[in-house]
């Protein structure tokens, strides 16, 4: 490829902010659960590099051709790479497609395609865009891409209210939140520029089993759980937010409950993972009479996506009083019904 910029090419990052900044120099979008990528096209060429330089285009064939139709015919362009399911973005869907079996590649290409969400322009043609303002290069974007049913453009607001509106209610469409943006900024590969709000929400789980700390000193994490209507507690994430003497508090703790039965039958800790087979996956079990409260940013599936923050005990509360029904789903949305298509 000849392009004024070279792949592979780091993106722009955003800082995590607890609530939505609202001075005039920001622009607001809304923040998509996908895979970052940084597209490049060069007449019938098509590179989609992700934030680690992996090759998407190997992973999700099915993106090159309408890329091929939406672009310039000289272009680097930001975005991400989601798959729409029947209750919003599913990013377990997604992590599949990832599998080295180009047989298994094409045929979850034509189960679950993805599709391609573009928020900024980089380069055009000969012309490096990185340098001039972020809202010429939105204009750039808008002005350059020919959107079709796999390539859209993300909404973009200056209005606050709009943007919060977004965050409370695109969260059944499975997106993370909402990230803001100086319209004055430049692009900075890298840099944590932007801010980012995410979702954050608090569910009261069962206490189902511990792992130690590394070289002892007290638990390393709490194994976390609900009950399901058939009345198996299945395993949905951890926490780990302790100091060096909660840890060592908590541990004495849970010694009584040591051996209790609690993930027996349901999903539980240590299970195979695609992603860290070499895990230490060793936990130890408690009776499940602990509740706590914690709190999260991401659902995926029935499991949190990352470690959730511990917040209180809760020993007002059952055991058995800890659900799914907590987490009963916000309205959902298609897809279609927030990018910005048929420019």
């Amino acid at each position: 490829m000849t392009l004024p910029i070279s792949a592979p090419l780091a993106p722009m990052l955003a800082k995590a902010q607890p609530e939505v900044p609202r001075d005039a120099r920001w622009v607001y979008e809304p923040k998509w659960d996908g895979f970052r990528a940084v597209i490049f096209r060069d007449g019938d060429a098509v590179h989609i590099s992700s934030r680690n330089a992996l090759p998407l285009e190997r992973y999700f064939p099915e993106l090159v051709a309408p890329l091929r139709d939406a672009l310039p015919a000289r272009a680097v362009v930001d975005g991400e790479v989601v798959i729409a399911g029947p209750r919003g973005l599913d990013f377990d869907a997604l992590q599949t497609r990832i599998h080295p079996a180009e047989s298994r590649v094409r045929m979850l290409a034509e189960k679950t395609p993805a599709r391609v969400v573009l928020f900024d322009m980089l380069a055009t043609g000969d012309d490096d865009l990185r340098d001039t303002p972020l809202a010429e290069r939105r204009n750039a974007l808008l002005r350059g891409v020919t959107t079709n049913a796999t390539v859209g453009i993300t909404p973009q607001t200056a209005d606050s209210g709009e943007a919060i509106s977004w965050f409370e209610r695109y969260e059944g469409a499975g997106l993370d939140g909402v990230v803001a943006k100086d319209a004055r900024s430049t692009y900075q590969p890298g840099v944590r520029g932007w801010v980012k709000v995410k979702h954050l929400r608090t569910v009261d789980c069962v206490v189902g089993g511990y792992r130690e700390a590394k070289g002892g000193g007290g638990i390393g994490s709490l194994l976390l759980g609900l009950y399901k209507p058939d009345g198996v507690l299945q395993h949905v994430g951890h926490t780990s937010s302790f100091n060096a003497a909660e840890r060592r508090e908590i541990f004495q703790r849970l010694q009584p409950l040591v051996g209790g039965g609690s993930f027996g039958y349901g999903r539980t800790p240590g299970g195979p993972s695609r992603w860290a087979r070499s895990a230490d996956a060793a936990w130890t079990p408690v009776q499940p009479s602990l509740v706590c409260e914690v709190s999260f940013d991401h659902l995926q599936g029935d499991r949190f996506r990352h470690a959730a923050r511990f917040l209180r005990w809760r020993v007002d509360k059952e055991p058995r009083d800890c659900t799914f029904d907590q987490l009963t789903p916000p309205d959902e949305f298609s897809l279609d019904e927030i990018v910005v298509s048929g420019t």
